[in-house]
């Protein structure tokens, strides 16, 4: 079954029109792409036997020639504030992990773009695994169908927002994100909004500007951690190529491009950046373009090195950025409990 997978191309890699072109070929009418894609697409479809209106013939054919290489939730785990964390095996056997994140006013799908991750930060767990290969569109929409049939058949409500938080850098697997996002938010996808839909990375300036000369409608965020070069490049060695002058040259060319606020991502840790001369280092980076910030509680990620900060720093924080005018929230952690919060997926449920 697995050669059978890996020999046949996957038919969610065709175009319209090549499917067009596939179906005219073999003596059928263009319009059966139309009725195929749409299954594929709109309607999810995890195999050929589940597209009713396309004829037995016609889908023995397409399973000669082509395999629906869709992702299954291996594993999945509750929290007990309602967070859940999917193990999503891939065609291939890897796995990524993504997670639903109900609160009362929206459900959030937390997706991976990557297994793995090759940027070496110190405070997340999935920097501790190896970067194997980037996810295909299809992975990363899979991944959005999973957790909104979760959110319709577990909570009754419908899934109301993406975040691109999961496993990997979202930008350094760029095309496949933005056409993943293309079919998430397109009519003959999921029809969402792409003003649902947030990107986080850790800053590659040279990315976020082609963002902006791509016009995605989509939000960007940036996983900051500290305004000082120094303190940054200790923890997140990203910085060290893409330092803090770059990724704010690029940030004002994002929002004069877009006219978009971003915003920052920001864990306050126990005696690396929880002092007052870092709460004003932020302040000043902030100035740059308009932004919020979130301040994001920490999750251990078991070896002690990383301490989250006492409740009087964030709000020393909170009342600096605030007094300014700088939108600013002190972000819970949800799913800790599960490893399913920020910083900690790293494929413990797989044995």
């Amino acid at each position: 079954m697995t050669e059978e997978i890996i020999t046949k191309k996957d038919i969610r890699k065709l175009k319209l029109e090549e499917l067009k072109a596939f179906f005219v070929a073999h003596g059928e009418k263009p319009f059966r792409a139309q009725q195929v894609y749409e299954w594929l697409w709109q309607k999810s479809a995890k195999s050929f036997d589940q597209m009713t209106n396309v004829s037995v013939a016609t889908r023995e054919m397409l399973k000669t020639h082509f395999s629906i290489n869709h992702i299954h939730v291996d594993q999945m785990q509750r929290s007990e504030d309602g967070t859940i964390k999917n193990a999503v095996k891939l065609h291939d056997g890897m796995i990524v992990e993504s997670v639903l994140i109900p609160t009362e006013k929206r459900i959030t799908a937390c997706v991976s773009s990557q297994v793995g991750c090759s940027l070496a930060c110190k405070f997340c767990a999935t920097a501790r695994l190896k970067r194997q290969r980037n996810l295909n569109p299809d992975e990363i929409y899979d991944q959005v169908v999973a957790i909104k049939e979760q959110s319709e058949s577990l909570f009754g409500r419908p899934l109301t927002n993406i975040v691109f938080m999961g496993m990997g850098e979202p930008l350094l697997n760029y095309a496949n994100v933005v056409t993943a996002i293309e079919k998430i938010t397109s009519p003959k996808g999921l029809n969402m909004a792409a003003k649902r839909i947030t990107v986080s990375t850790v800053g590659i300036a040279k990315m976020i500007m082609k963002m902006a000369d791509d016009e995605v409608k989509f939000n960007l965020a940036v996983s900051l951690h500290s305004a000082l070069d120094g303190v940054r490049s200790s923890i997140m060695p990203i910085n060290d190529t893409n330092p803090l002058s770059e990724l704010a040259d690029a940030l004002r060319y994002w929002y004069q491009k877009r006219k978009k606020k971003v915003t920052y991502e920001y864990v306050v840790w126990k005696g690396i950046n929880d002092t007052k001369k870092d709460a004003e280092a932020l302040l000043t980076f902030c100035k740059i373009i308009p932004c919020k910030v979130n301040l994001i509680e920490y999750n251990p990620i078991d070896d002690g090195e990383f301490q989250q900060a006492s409740d009087d720093k964030l709000r020393m924080y909170q009342e600096l950025l605030e007094g300014h005018g700088i939108t600013t929230r002190i972000r819970k952690s949800r799913g800790k409990d599960i490893a399913a919060a920020c910083g900690q997926l790293a494929n413990k449920t797989v044995v």
